[in-house]
């Protein structure tokens, strides 16, 4: 079982992170790209390294925005996985 982070861990890794914040309990971030094939290569890149993390986030996609939700259910909280998920993410966005 992994562990969640306290609320003072989890907001010193968001100031590590640009455009991340918690909502309903979940990192919470809108990615927006140029067009909805920018927004669906985004996906398909992110789906192999999560697949590789064994760690899946919730997510949906209109057109050039892709809203991702990070939560390690498991644990029901959030947790170290998702920080590493989100920071892939964004490295998948530049």
């Amino acid at each position: 079982m992994v562990d969640t982070l306290s609320s003072k861990e989890v907001e010193e890794q968001l100031a590590h992170l640009d455009n991340w914040s918690v909502v309903d309990g979940k990192l919470k971030r809108v990615f927006k790209f140029d067009d909805f094939v920018r927004a669906f290569a985004f996906m398909a890149a992110a789906a192999i390294e999560a697949e590789k993390m064994n760690h899946h986030p919730e997510w949906a996609n209109v057109y050039n925005k892709v809203t991702v939700n990070l939560i390690t259910h498991e644990a029901k909280g959030i947790t170290e996985r998702d920080f590493g998920l989100a920071k892939k993410l964004d490295a998948l966005a530049r």
